[in-house]
């Protein structure tokens, strides 16, 4: 299932409505869900931080994503706010909430996901001279869906993250 139309399924949830199946009653909950993924890159540490620092250069690498703005002063660390547009249409906006230079940096995502809470981390790690570990895990509370729709949610943002972590690979590798 395509990025857009995991969005459009979830978007315009009702939260307190419960789902009807032919054979069963499903009652819509919230749940909660890690989803991590890492991938080695042949490129030094300072080179991958560069590129994952810039927090509104995500076209360049994130699967569908056509722009990325700031919508805070702050442009690096903590209280940088960036809007997000995918090329759907849906858009994202994301808070800076912690910060190591050259190590990780954790974001919240207030509004645009099926989601209570998103709070997200991605850190770098060398393994060797020209050899960096990137992670992109993140922490999930849905709002009111089934199992099966939350389940499919995860397994879909997985699939983004380790898409998107291929690419980065491809851009940097190059």
């Amino acid at each position: 299932m395509s990025r857009a139309k995991v969005f459009q399924k979830f978007k315009n949830q009702s939260t307190t409505t419960i789902k009807m199946t032919k054979s069963t009653k499903q009652k819509k909950m919230h749940y909660s869900g890690i989803v991590k993924k890492s991938i080695l890159i042949n490129a030094t540490r300072d080179k991958v931080w560069k590129k994952l620092s810039n927090i509104v250069g995500l076209a360049e690498w994130v699967l569908d994503v056509k722009k990325t703005v700031y919508l805070s002063k702050i442009k690096r660390g903590i209280g940088a706010i960036r809007n997000i547009t995918f090329n759907d249409g849906n858009q994202i906006e994301e808070h800076v909430v912690a910060w190591e230079n050259k190590k990780y940096f954790s974001y919240l995502a207030v509004n645009g996901l099926p989601l209570r809470v998103y709070h997200a981390t991605i850190s770098i790690k060398p393994k060797a001279r020209k050899l960096t570990c990137v992670t992109w895990q993140s922490y999930l509370n849905s709002k009111k869906m089934t199992k099966k729709e939350f389940d499919e949610f995860v397994s879909f943002l997985g699939s983004f993250y380790q898409s998107s972590l291929e690419n980065l690979k491809l851009k940097l590798e190059k």
